[in-house]
C-alpha cells in the first residue's frame, strides 16, 4: 500500500488555530520532512507564528498503523507520546518546542493534533554546515544539553510515556532488544537487498557473537531522544537550543544515542562525545543501527509518497557499505 500526503489547508488548521490561540492564520505552509507526522506553520495577521503537529494516518509515510508503546522501537508516533515526551524534557531542564494546545478528542480535526510554539532560527545541521565559528559554540551547547539529558535516569528501560506511568516494556535488557530488532531486520532486508542475503549467515553469525560479549548492565537506564541527529536541534537567534521530533524519547542505555550521535555528527562528533561508555555495546548497537538505516529507508520507498527518494536510497545505500564493511574487518 502506498501512502499519499494530502497537504491541509488554511481552513482545515483554522480551528485548531481558534481554540489555541483565538485567532485565524493568514497563511498555512507545510514545513518540509517529517515522514511520521503532518508539520504545518501558521503565520497571523501580525506575522507571528506557530506549528502545528497531526498525527493522522494520511500523513504517516511509513503505513505503519499504531504501534505498541511496551516495545521502545515501536513506531514513535503520537500526542501522548508528544505530551509525555514535553513534559520529561521539561522536568529535565532541557528546552523542546512550547505546548500551546493539544486536541486528543478530534474535535478540530480528524486526528490527534497539537500547536505549538514556532522557534525562530534554523536547525544545528543549518549552522554546522553555513557557520563553522558560531558551531563550535553551539556545539558546546550540545554537549551540554545531552549531559543533561543523560543525567536523568529512569526506573525501567522503554518510552517515556510507559515508564513514567508506571508501566514496564518488554524484553529483559536494552541489548537483548536491540539484538532481536537487528535479527528482524536482517531478515527483512533478504527479500529486498541481495547484498544482505549473500551474507545473511555471517551477518546473524556476527549480531550473535557481539551480544554475547555484552555484559549485563546493572546501572539505571539514561533518558535519550533516539534520533538525535543536528537536524532536531533547532538554534534559536540567542544560541539557545532546543530539541524537535521528541516522540521517541526514552530511557534506554547510553550507547544507543552515541552511537546515532556519531553517525549523523560525523566529524563533529568529538565535540559530543563521552567517556564511561561500554565498548561492547558499542560495537553490537553500532551494527543494529546500520541494519536498521537499510532495512527503514528501503520499507519507506518500498510504502510511502517520501518527497525525496534519491536521499532515502542514498541513507540506504551508504549504511549497506558500512555493514559490509563491518563484517568484512569483523572476519
Amino acid at each position: 500500500m502506498t501512502v499519499t500526503r494530502r497537504e491541509l489547508t488554511r481552513d482545515d488548521l483554522t480551528p485548531l488555530a481558534r481554540a489555541a490561540l483565538g485567532r485565524t492564520p493568514t497563511t498555512v505552509t507545510r514545513v518540509r520532512g517529517g515522514s511520521k507526522k503532518g508539520v504545518y506553520r501558521l503565520v497571523f495577521e501580525d506575522r507571528s507564528t506557530a506549528v502545528a503537529y497531526v498525527w493522522s494516518p494520511d500523513e504517516d509515510l511509513w503505513d505503519a498503523g499504531p504501534g505498541d508503546p511496551r516495545d521502545p522501537f515501536s513506531h514513535a508516533s503520537g500526542l501522548t507520546l508528544f505530551t509525555a515526551a514535553a513534559d520529561r524534557l521539561a522536568a529535565a531542564g532541557v528546552r523542546a518546542p512550547r505546548l500551546l494546545h493539544a486536541d486528543a478528542t478530534h474535535t478540530h480535526l480528524p486526528a490527534d493534533a497539537a500547536l505549538v510554539e514556532d522557534l525562530p532560527g534554523g536547525t544545528l545541521e543549518d549552522l554546522l554546515a553555513g557557520d563553522p565559528a558560531a558551531a563550535s559554540d553551539a556545539l558546546e551547547r550540545a554537549a551540554a544539553l545531552l549531559d543533561a539529558l543523560h543525567a536523568c535516569t529512569g526506573p525501567r528501560f522503554g518510552k517515556v510515556a510507559v515508564v513514567d506511568n508506571g508501566g514496564s516494556s518488554y524484553g529483559s535488557s536494552c541489548e537483548q532488544l536491540v539484538a532481536e530488532r537487528a535479527l528482524g531486520d536482517l531478515d527483512e532486508l533478504v527479500a529486498r537487498e541481495p547484498r544482505v542475503a549473500a551474507v545473511h549467515g555471517q551477518l546473524t553469525d556476527r549480531l550473535g557473537a557481539l551480544a554475547a560479549l555484552v555484559r549485563p548492565r546493572t546501572s539505571a537506564p539514561a533518558l535519550i531522544h533516539g534520533e538525535l541527529g543536528p537536524d532536531h536541534v533547532r538554534v534559536t537567534p540567542d544560541g539557545d537550543l532546543a530539541l524537535i521530533d521528541i516522540e521517541g524519547l526514552m530511557y534506554f542505555d547510553v550507547e544507543w544515542e552515541h552511537v546515532f550521535l556519531r553517525l549523523r555528527f560525523g566529524r563533529h562528533y568529538d565535540a559530543l562525545r563521552t567517556g564511561n561508555l561500554d565498548e561492547a555495546r558499542l560495537r553490537l548497537y553500532r551494527l543494529a543501527m546500520h541494519l536498521s538505516l537499510v532495512a527503514g529507508p528501503l520499507r519507506l520507498l518500498e510504502v510511502g509518497d517520501f518527497d525525496d527518494p534519491a536521499f532515502m536510497r542514498g541513507i540506504a545505500e551508504h549504511n549497506l557499505g558500512q555493514v559490509l564493511t563491518l563484517l568484512r574487518t569483523a572476519s
